[in-house]
């Protein structure tokens, strides 16, 4: 049986909204809550090297434009370190289906993790 990782936080309508879309087509689901258990660095690092690290901001989140990210400039060392504190500044949920990944709202990458 298939299963996917889903990386958000629970009060997030995109991490409820990838539960959802799984729950609805059977497919098993692990459940990340990344304010409760931070990602692994080589979960991290997965998404980075597709994604690359200035992909997985959500610069458009009120966490982003809360801690002043705009006016930031970090090194890539201090940005995870601040992406670990604060999960929010992630574009939320990250998936994983075996050596698929998807970040955001993305029903078309979930679509194929969810065919197989």
């Amino acid at each position: 049986m298939m299963t996917v990782q889903i990386f958000g936080v629970k009060n997030s309508h995109e991490t409820r909204a990838a539960e959802r879309f799984f729950k609805e087509r059977r497919v098993a689901i692990q459940m990340v809550d990344l304010k409760q258990k931070a990602m692994a660095p080589g979960e991290l690092r997965r998404f980075i090297e597709r994604f690359g690290l200035a992909g997985l901001l959500d610069s458009e989140g009120k966490a982003y434009q809360d801690a002043g990210m705009k006016y930031l400039k970090l090194s890539d060392a201090e940005l995870l370190a601040k992406i670990e504190r604060d999960p929010r500044l992630l574009r939320l949920p990250l998936v994983r289906s075996s050596k698929r990944v998807s970040i955001g709202h993305d029903e078309v990458s979930w679509k194929a993790m969810a065919e197989g």
